[in-house]
């Protein structure tokens, strides 16, 4: 009888304790996830010149196969956008960028490459408070009152200047075929190769004359990277250092690549992005 008895006490005693191992795997899972929902962002992703969302294919992939949700924007005069290139200017391509992050809920990490790095900086001083770290990738950084002819002026070894063939009615500049891989990706396959001369188009180039005006304070405080492109033949490693070193951007990062390392090494560059929001 004190047999039966125990083993009748033990069951109840079983089940107690089978019920508090699950709830504490049901517990666990919950912290776990909600430790993957805290790291998971929204990128909104801006192209440079002579480019568009397409730039960014690879790295979108990976990033939401990480996890992360994407918004690249499509800049006006680029693409399949028809926005005629003399009414361009720095403060339309700002706008566009502006009104895809108030579309978005929350904060986002805003990345801009080339041209794009000068539209970040602009987008960043307009609504600071949406944006949570502000990335650029061989992007142009503009001092205030700087354009991005001033800082291309700094950068004497560039190959993009030369290659450049203005328009005849002033309003864009087109780099021929045959120069586009040693400019943006010499490092780049044949897949690259032919992305970029299927998309390649006349650029708008108004926008480039313009200053930038940085008028909000807090646009200081907004959390800034820069992923250097060792090897780019279109803005040098040289001008990159000196504009990081001007906005004293102290979080750096380097990838061995030419100007397009989202297309050419869509691996190095995704992880760099999963890295700075971790």
């Amino acid at each position: 009888m004190k047999i039966l008895q125990n083993k009748n006490m033990a069951r109840p005693l079983f089940f107690s304790l089978m019920l508090a191992v699950c709830m504490l795997a049901f517990t666990g899972c919950d912290k776990d996830d909600n430790n993957y929902r805290s790291t998971s962002k929204t990128f909104v992703l801006v192209h440079g010149a002579f480019q568009a969302p397409y730039a960014w294919q690879f790295v979108k992939t990976k990033l939401e196969a990480a996890g992360q949700k994407v918004v690249v924007v499509e800049l006006p005069g680029h693409g399949k956008d028809q926005t005629p290139p003399e009414t361009i200017s720095i403060n339309n391509y700002r706008d566009k960028v502006v009104s895809a992050i108030k579309a978005i809920k929350g904060p986002v990490v805003l990345v801009g490459h080339s041209l794009g790095g000068a539209i970040i900086t602009a987008v960043a001083d307009t609504i600071p408070d949406r944006i949570e770290k502000l990335v650029y990738l061989a992007g142009f950084v503009p001092g205030n009152g700087q354009s991005i002819f001033d800082l291309t002026s700094m950068d004497p070894n560039s190959q993009f200047g030369p290659a450049l063939i203005p328009s005849a009615d002033g309003f864009t500049v087109a780099i021929p075929n045959d120069k586009v891989m040693q400019v943006f990706a010499q490092d780049g396959n044949e897949q690259v190769k032919q992305l970029l001369i299927e998309n390649n188009r006349p650029e708008p180039i108004a926008a480039q004359a313009d200053k930038i005006h940085l008028k909000n304070p807090a646009f200081a405080s907004v959390p800034k990277y820069y992923i250097y492109t060792n090897q780019d033949h279109a803005i040098t490693i040289d001008l990159q250092k000196k504009m990081v070193e001007a906005a004293g951007i102290k979080n750096v990062f380097a990838v061995e690549s030419g100007h397009c390392p989202m297309l050419t090494k869509p691996e190095e560059v995704t992880g760099f992005l999963l890295q700075i929001i971790k």
